[in-house]
């Protein structure tokens, strides 16, 4: 008998529960609205616009006097208590690296790449950066420059 009252018990528990989950999850249904065909704006197509503007000039010839003038800002950032051998100062602290590279950025016009600045370990490897001349110019402007043997011929269109 008293398996029985339990059962009883038990199910009058989800017997009133029962209800209100269905109506909870089956009686509030959201109504799906149709989208009106007519009402869609149409969106005009612009052609794309064929004027780039020139590339920028990377080119960079380095000055006469760049040992020098490297040598100077190296002795300003890092004091005048620098070895003998200038070149072998470590750029270890990041504040005085960069103290050094953006001014040599800004008076020289040519800046060290964040893909190499990694590299730039001592004043020997900023100076061998620095003394590196860049040319801005692609291998087809090479190529269309250079003196070409007669059966070939390079046509460049802008």
């Amino acid at each position: 008998m008293a398996a029985v009252a339990g059962l009883r018990v038990v199910g009058w528990r989800l017997g009133v529960g029962a209800p209100a989950r269905r109506a909870f999850w089956g009686g509030l249904r959201k109504e799906e609205k149709e989208v009106e065909v007519d009402k869609v704006i149409p969106q005009e197509k612009h052609e794309p616009s064929l004027i780039c503007p020139p590339p920028r000039s990377r080119s960079y010839l380095p000055p006469e006097d760049i040992q020098s003038c490297l040598e100077s800002h190296v002795k300003e950032v890092f004091g005048p208590s620098l070895p003998d051998k200038w070149q072998q100062t470590p750029l270890k602290e990041n504040r005085l690296k960069y103290r050094l590279l953006a001014q040599l950025a800004a008076e020289l016009g040519h800046a060290v790449p964040n893909s190499q600045l990694h590299l730039m370990r001592s004043a020997e490897d900023v100076l061998n950066f620095y003394s590196t001349p860049v040319k801005d110019v692609s291998k087809f402007d090479e190529l269309c420059a250079a003196e070409l043997p007669s059966n070939l011929k390079i046509t460049w269109q802008q």
